[in-house]
């Protein structure tokens, strides 16, 4: 196994899994993630670190992909401490391994960063959702501050290797509209404690128009 492989496959899960779980992340977290209700499907549902905040009394099933073995483990291991019957599989947003207007709720956490082709993955994520469901999201991308974007332009080359290829320049609220959402925003700004380049975050309800 060549470094790149075992960095891939045993660091790279833990780091993204440390820089996820920051306070100031799971508070926003815990903001978004009961909203879900209904069958709930979790793209990037790897590390299992929004399990704690579903509500068991309004998600009546969970199923969840990620393309991480090691992350996967930790989703599971997560659901069998929760105690609930999730459906959790190896799988990739640009085609997601389940029928059509599936769910009422899909939950899309620090993922459309590091996907290979967000546009696609919007259109599946709006394929499996049910007329009317519901897209919750909580991402962090583009600034709209020129100076802050220059410096996410510049540290980007750099981050995407060791951060599971993750983009620091992608726009969040025009391409979940681009994709056929009508949007309603919850909030949007700067993590306190976190560089500036890599700390604007948007979150919302988005429902399949």
């Amino acid at each position: 196994m060549g470094f790149k492989a075992w960095y891939d496959a045993h660091v790279m899960p833990r780091m993204i899994r440390c820089a996820c779980s920051a306070p100031g992340i799971m508070d926003r977290r815990a903001s978004v993630v009961p909203l879900a209700s209904g069958r709930v499907f979790e793209l990037g549902c790897g590390g299992g670190i929004n399990q704690a905040f579903y509500d068991t009394d309004r998600v009546t099933a969970f199923a969840g992909i990620d393309p991480s073995p090691k992350l996967l483990d930790y989703a599971r291991e997560q659901a069998r401490t929760k105690g609930w019957d999730a459906d959790i599989r190896q799988g990739f947003g640009e085609d997601i391994p389940f029928g059509d207007e599936r769910f009422d709720t899909v939950v899309c956490t620090y993922t459309l960063c590091s996907v290979d082709d967000p546009a696609r993955v919007l259109a599946e994520l709006r394929r499996v959702l049910v007329p009317g469901g519901t897209l919750l999201f909580l991402e962090h991308g583009h600034s709209p501050d020129a100076g802050v974007a220059r410096w996410q332009q510049r540290i980007e080359p750099m981050w995407k290797p060791m951060m599971g290829g993750c983009h620091l320049t992608r726009p969040i609220g025009p391409a979940v509209r681009a994709a056929g959402f009508s949007v309603e925003p919850i909030g949007s700004g700067y993590m306190p404690r976190m560089p500036r380049w890599a700390s604007w975050m948007e979150w919302g309800a988005a429902v399949r128009a």
